[in-house]
């Protein structure tokens, strides 16, 4: 059975519901997404794209000849990814949803650009936002108050 999740861009622009089926989601890791995320990889969960109803329509970039990408064109969240043909599924980018934590990585995709050394990071020194004291202080300066 499905249920509906919310999600969007952080300036709250661009606003989903997607009918989720189950929690399971994914890494990837090709030069595609690496290149369009600026990151190492990119945790996607696949959805039917008649199961998501857009509120404030997303803008797309065509990231290559055969798919192309959801995002925001006021904050640069990047919200997915789509085969432009053949495909009735999309991936939505797992940190866009309102609560990601119900999500578990099942596999990983384009390990043929797997940057290892940042999968296993157990071990290396944890910091928590609260306690980097120059960034609390510009959050009160700049708002009156630190998030969260």
């Amino acid at each position: 059975m499905s249920e509906p999740m919310t999600g969007g861009c952080a300036c709250g622009r661009v606003r989903y519901t997607a009918a989720v089926e189950d929690d399971d989601a994914y890494l990837c890791h090709c030069r595609m997404c690496q290149c369009s995320t600026g990151s190492v990889s990119i945790a996607f969960k696949s959805v039917k794209r008649a199961d998501v109803q857009w509120n404030g329509e997303p803008d797309w970039y065509d990231s290559s000849p055969i798919a192309k990408r959801s995002y925001c064109r006021e904050c640069g969240t990047s919200l997915g990814f789509q085969f432009k043909e053949g495909s009735d599924n999309m991936d939505l980018t797992v940190a866009s949803f309102d609560d990601p934590s119900r999500f578990v990585p099942k596999h990983h995709f384009g390990a043929e650009s797997m940057h290892r050394a940042w999968l296993n990071t157990e071990g290396l020194p944890e910091k928590r936002t609260e306690d980097y004291q120059p960034l609390v202080e510009k959050w009160v300066e700049a708002t009156g108050k630190f998030p969260g």
